[in-house]
């Protein structure tokens, strides 16, 4: 059993960065890959970025290549998502989840058996 709670979002200007947190309570952490998702509304959720249970492969969403970075401290069982440049279409609820597929960074939620509450990421134009 994995518990996932996020932190980190807020409001921020266009161009800005924020950095999202998602801390895990659970001895499985370290065999999980994670990732994070978003979903703004009235849209579908959205693969954001995954990382492997060792953090030595990531991989992210066309759109935000370049400007996110997906990170974890399995010493601290957190993953992070550093968002430089944040767009307007970057607003959404974020959300981090883990998948016991520790070896994969796979894009389709039904792979991913826990799930934060989400955060609020908002960027003003």
């Amino acid at each position: 059993q994995v518990q996932l709670v996020e932190s980190g979002g807020g409001l921020v200007q266009a161009g800005g960065s924020l950095r999202l947190s998602c801390a895990a309570s659970g001895r499985a952490f370290s065999k999980q890959s994670m990732a994070w998702f978003r979903q703004a509304p009235d849209k579908e959720r959205e693969f954001v970025g995954g990382i492997t249970s060792s953090g030595d492969r990531t991989s992210y969403v066309d759109s935000v290549k370049g400007r996110f970075t997906i990170s974890r401290d399995n010493a601290k069982n957190t993953v992070y998502l550093q968002m430089n440049s944040l767009k307007a279409e970057d607003t959404a609820v974020y959300y981090c989840a883990a998948s016991p597929l520790q070896y994969y960074t796979s894009s389709n939620p039904t792979n991913y058996y826990y799930w934060g509450q989400g955060t609020q990421v908002t960027v003003s134009s």
